[in-house]
């Protein structure tokens, strides 16, 4: 069972940074995509960004040229740098692995951007 251990939320103003990481234990299989979706109370959960094994990385219009996804493969690791943050970016933000094409979710972790 893959276990999702999420970091780095909290308030900030607007304009400011905020770096997250999730870090995945227990797989026995290598990890495919890693990715961060986000949710604001009363909306869907969206797709911030996505990054493959290979690095490819896919990304919400909403967050281009501003957020920077990344992982650390040897430490099961991915990292979402949020720079430029608005009040629209608050939400619950959860990290996402695949492994042998089954999801694993972390616990959500809260990004609040005031104005």
């Amino acid at each position: 069972q893959v276990q999702l251990v999420e970091s780095g939320g909290g308030l900030v103003q607007a304009g400011g940074s905020l770096r997250l990481s999730c870090a995945a234990s227990g797989s026995s299989f290598p990890i495919a995509a890693m990715g961060w979706y986000r949710q604001a109370p009363g909306k869907q959960r969206e797709l911030v960004a996505r990054i493959t094994g290979s690095g490819a990385t896919t990304y919400a219009d909403s967050v281009k040229g501003r957020f920077t996804i990344s992982r650390d493969n040897a430490k099961n690791t991915v990292y979402l740098q949020m720079n430029s943050l608005k009040p629209e970016d608050t939400a619950v933000y959860s990290c996402n692995v695949q492994v042998l094409l089954k999801n694993y979710w972390g616990q959500g972790t809260q990004v609040t951007v005031s104005s």
